[in-house]
């Protein structure tokens, strides 16, 4: 009986891992480039529940034993799915790109308090109206609920986007380039920072993303968690005072490409760069040249202190002394940069890792 059990739940895996992803809802635009309302029907071919369920289960009731019924067992499957990424009533952000609004209150002109990307996730605490009051990250709100997926099409689309990620559990916790401890440290992280992992080894090491390049962590430092992005707050938007204007719309600019994917050797904002192409490819729309290199990037321009920073400014970061990633700092500590294949183009806090040198490029 056990042995049928284990195939009946295998089975039912199978099947909640295969299945066509739904089509994404058409939508418009508004001014900011972020999702509000939708002006066309859904042309998803979206099973009703009924459908679903008669899918999910053909052909495998013989193999459940059990006291349970079909339908009860497929809802404790569904509900312990969602429950590997803590949420109880699984949201993901169903726009084709950009950025979906969260405000304050249910309605078009309430008030902005953050974005949610494309494909992150979010708990939806309750639903009235079309709008759904989400929690996700650091932020709360409302968003239109025609761009949630939820049930089981959250699941499954999660299933394809939760990665593992490593958490520092220490402050300055060395990163090295070999999984040994006699191995160069390339950086030191603060605790809290979260890297995406590549490969967990018998060894005690854990092989990370660190931006572009793959390096090593010792598992005794990180918490190892399953994780999907989140929203973003209004305070990780912001600028600083006293900015000039083609500052602010240069990180504005920047931040459009938020979620897009990173390439090694790309310049193109919308279908891949790497860290230095998506800086030349941002700073080229407002009239400067720049190389398609971060070791040559930093040569250009000012030196800079940290105290000196201004959204638009260049932060290196460096691998045995020599420069190998570049960011573009947007204000209130924070940086935006084409990180790694897995994250592709994200905000990180400007010292997520050692900075090596700060430019200034732009002259206002």
């Amino acid at each position: 009986m056990k042995k049928k059990m284990m195939r009946g739940a295998c089975m039912l895996t199978s099947l909640f891992l295969l299945g066509e992803p739904l089509s994404l809802q058409a939508a418009e635009v508004n001014s900011d480039s972020t999702y509000d309302t939708q002006t066309e029907e859904n042309t998803a071919d979206s099973l009703p529940v009924d459908d679903t369920q008669d899918f999910l289960t053909a052909g495998i009731g013989d193999l459940f034993i059990s006291p349970l019924t079909e339908v009860e067992y497929m809802e404790i499957a569904r509900n312990a799915e969602g429950a590997l990424w803590g949420y109880t009533h699984l949201g993901i952000c169903n726009v084709e790109e950009n950025n979906l609004n969260i405000r304050k209150e249910p309605e078009e002109s309430g008030k902005l308090v953050g974005k949610l990307p494309k494909n992150a996730a979010c708990e939806i605490v309750s639903s009235e109206n079309g709008w759904a009051f989400i929690r996700s990250g650091k932020v709360e709100g409302y968003v239109k609920e025609e761009y949630l997926l939820t049930g089981f099409d959250a699941k499954k689309r999660g299933q394809e986007l939760a990665s593992a990620i490593a958490v520092s559990t220490e402050d300055g916790l060395n990163i090295r380039e070999e999984p040994n401890t006699d191995a160069e440290v390339v950086t030191q992280v603060a605790s809290g920072e979260i890297l995406d992992i590549v490969e967990i080894q018998e060894d005690g090491w854990i092989r990370v993303y660190l931006d572009d390049e793959e390096v090593y962590v010792s598992a005794d430092y990180v918490e190892v968690k399953s994780d999907l992005n989140t929203a973003i707050t209004m305070t990780e938007l912001m600028y600083g005072q006293g900015v000039s204007d083609v500052r602010v719309d240069l990180c504005q600019y920047a931040k459009q490409f938020l979620g897009n994917p990173y390439v090694w050797g790309g310049t193109s904002l919308t279908k891949g760069a790497d860290c230095s192409g998506f800086v030349l490819s941002v700073f080229g729309k407002y009239g400067v040249s720049l190389p398609h290199s971060s070791r040559a990037q930093s040569g250009m321009g000012t030196s800079i202190s940290a105290s000196e920073l201004q959204p638009g400014d260049l932060v290196f970061y460096a691998k045995g002394g020599t420069v190998n990633h570049v960011a573009i700092y947007i204000g209130g500590g924070q940086v935006i940069h084409a990180s790694s294949p897995k994250t592709g183009i994200k905000i990180s806090a400007y010292n997520y890792r050692t900075p090596h040198k700060m430019v200034r490029i732009l002259r206002d």
